[in-house]
Formats: C-alpha cells, sequence, structure tokens
C-alpha cells in the first residue's frame, strides 16, 4: 500500500485499488501544539465547527511525509506511516498473533518482577506475551500489603465484583464458591455469568506450602480449533447455542446468556466460556439437546485432557496474569492441614492492557 498525489487529492494505491482519502478526513486530523494537546491528544479545537467545503491548496510528499495546505489557510505535515496504519485499522494488539499450545508447551512466559517494570521495555515484552499465549507471570513479586491492587492499578484500573476489589483464595468454612476450598477445579473459566465477563484475572501467590494444590491451565483457542476442525457439528451448535449462566449468592443473582464458543464478526474465536456446574442449556428439540450435549460432553473432554493441560506450582511471589476470554484455569486438590494455600486474585479488563503497552510503545517510539 502506498500513497499517491493527483490534481490536489491524496489517493490510497492498496495493491491496484485507489481510493481518494476525504480532505475533511486530512484536515480534522491537523496536528501540532496549537491544534493538539500535546500530553492528551485531544484536539483543542471543533471538528463539527469547520467549514464543510474543505479542500486541498498544495501537498507535497517530503520524505516519509505528507505536507497539506488547506483552502482555511491551514498547514499540517502527516507522517505517512501512521495515516496508513490508520487506513487499515492496524492496532497495536490486533496484529499480534495468538500462538496456540497445549501440554507440550515448554515456556511458562516468566519475568521477574522489579519496581520499575510498570513503565520499561521489560513490560512491553511481557505484554506481546500475554496476548501471544493468553498468560504470563511475574516472579518475585511483593506479597506484603495487598500488592496485587497495586500491581492491577498500575496496569490499568481494577474491575470490582461481589467479591470485592480483590478476593483471598483460600480453603473456609461456608463458602460461597468452590475456589474456597481444597477441593480440585476442572478447567473452567471465570465469571461466566457477568456481561461483560471480566477479561484478565491476576492471581498472586502469597503461600502455598501444601503438597498438593498445583495450578492448571488449557488454551481454549487452541481446544476450539481442533473441535472446529475435527468435529464441525459439535462447534457448530456450541457457537450458536445460547446458554444461560447463573450464579446465586446471599444477596445477588447474576446471569447472562451467551454461546459457549463465542465468534466475532469475522466468524474467527473471540471467547470461551465453560463453566458446567454454572451452565443451563435452554429447552430445545430432542434432536438438538442430543448435539448440544454430545458436543458439550467432547468440549468437556478435551479440555480435561492431559494433551492440552499445562500443569506448574505457584511459589510465594509469583503473579499469573491470564486471559479469562481465551484460557480455562482449575488447580489440583490439597489437603489444608498439611499447611497453607493463600492466593489473592482481581480482575482487569483489556483496556488496561491495551492501553499500556500503547503507552510505552509511544514512550519507547516502537
Amino acid at each position: 500500500m502506498k500513497i499517491e498525489l493527483s490534481d490536489k487529492k491524496v489517493f490510497f494505491n492498496n495493491n491496484g485499488l485507489k481510493k481518494e482519502i476525504h480532505p475533511f478526513w486530512l484536515r480534522e486530523r491537523v496536528n501540532g501544539d496549537n491544534f493538539v494537546d500535546k500530553r492528551t491528544q485531544q484536539r483543542l479545537f471543533d471538528p463539527t465547527e469547520l467549514r464543510k467545503n474543505i479542500k486541498i491548496n498544495k501537498l507535497k510528499v517530503s520524505g516519509k511525509s505528507l505536507e497539506i495546505l488547506f483552502n482555511d489557510g491551514i498547514k499540517t505535515k502527516f507522517n505517512i506511516k501512521s495515516i496508513i496504519k490508520e487506513f487499515l485499522k492496524l492496532d497495536d494488539v490486533e496484529f499480534i498473533k495468538k500462538i496456540k499450545w497445549d501440554s507440550s508447551l515448554k515456556t511458562l512466559n516468566n519475568f521477574k518482577f522489579d519496581k520499575n517494570i510498570f513503565n520499561n521495555k521489560k513490560m512491553i515484552n511481557a505484554l506481546y506475551n500475554f496476548y501471544k499465549f493468553g498468560f504470563v507471570i511475574f516472579k518475585n513479586v511483593p506479597t506484603k500489603g495487598n500488592f496485587i491492587v497495586k500491581f492491577a492499578n498500575s496496569i490499568g484500573s481494577i474491575r470490582r465484583t461481589n467479591f470485592g476489589e480483590f478476593f483471598n483464595v483460600k480453603s473456609k468454612p461456608n463458602p460461597n464458591d468452590l475456589a474456597y476450598t481444597s477441593l480440585a477445579l476442572a478447567p473452567h473459566t471465570d465469571n461466566p455469568y457477568r456481561n461483560p465477563v471480566p477479561c484478565i484475572q491476576l492471581l498472586h501467590c502469597i503461600k502455598n506450602d501444601v503438597k498438593g494444590g498445583y495450578s492448571t491451565l488449557v488454551d481454549g483457542y487452541t481446544v476450539t480449533e481442533k473441535l472446529r476442525k475435527d468435529y464441525p457439528n459439535y462447534y457448530e451448535i456450541l457457537t450458536k447455542t445460547k446458554v444461560r449462566y447463573q450464579f446465586i449468592d446471599k444477596d445477588i443473582v447474576l446471569e447472562d446468556w451467551a454461546e459457549m464458543i463465542k465468534l466475532d464478526e469475522n466468524k474467527n474465536f473471540k471467547q470461551v466460556r465453560f463453566s458446567p456446574r454454572l451452565d443451563f442449556v435452554p429447552l430445545l428439540e430432542k434432536k438438538k439437546l442430543d448435539l448440544y450435549y454430545e458436543a458439550r460432553n467432547k468440549i468437556s473432554e478435551l479440555y480435561n485432557s492431559d494433551k492440552f493441560r499445562l500443569e506448574f506450582k505457584l511459589v510465594p511471589g509469583d503473579l499469573l496474569m491470564m486471559d479469562n476470554h481465551r484460557l480455562l484455569h482449575g488447580r489440583t486438590s490439597f489437603n489444608a492441614n498439611e499447611g497453607d494455600r493463600f492466593l489473592q486474585g482481581c480482575y482487569i479488563d483489556y483496556d488496561s492492557t491495551e492501553g499500556k503497552l500503547k503507552y510505552l510503545k509511544r514512550k519507547f517510539n516502537i
């Protein structure tokens, strides 16, 4: 793709397909200290108040820049690369390709924490790995004073739920969720009953001196792609049937209807929801329900297969950040009488990590 100029007009030429760029589109993107706030990049003018018949009086390409003089006397310079990026709708996150993985994955994407990590290039690398694999582990994160709150808010903002700003994952009497027991937890996604579902979960290991209690991860992207390839009829019904997910606590009832496998507008993977203790399929005709139950059993079998599950033990100071729309997580059982297993958790949304990545890329001019 390239920029072409002709008769005081600017064109995109994309493999022979030529389109004019509207002069007003260019005019409302003028930059410089008189037009854009340097710190926030917000316009210092209201484009709806500009004259409608904006035209280009002069223009030229100078190196990697496009210089334009408009008929209202405003002169500006554009970075051609940034115009092309915007035209192609290239996003700093969307272009990061997901890497499918299973139990053969050799690296756990570990990054050693330091007090400057939130504003240096190490965080860029960590976030790239997060978007590629769906998880990353930060080592040696301070375990005192509910540090998970500071960590989360240094990336973005905590998503508060009925479990609080953050929650303590440990065995306790009369729990309102099986997470607060010593039982094994099969692979699942958190909060499938919410609208919207929290995007990212952080789990910070404070203590873990029991023999069991291993953490498990499964890549829902890998599993659903296998289902699509090997069992297309199962895949289809799980992408088209909206299921009711429900959570009942002493003072709240949360419900949402959604597909177990959610696709985007291009029919590509977007999200998985899986928590068979909390899902209720609608009353469909018998043949459809037969197929649905077969499909749910098959995907559950895949999620629980040793072939797709990573199993590892978090040690104090480990902070696991995982994509709750992509990954399923769980744990093996443990004996609470042997010692303490204490994790702290919280949620943040995608705009947290996306915003942090974009900021750091701009800071280091990457």
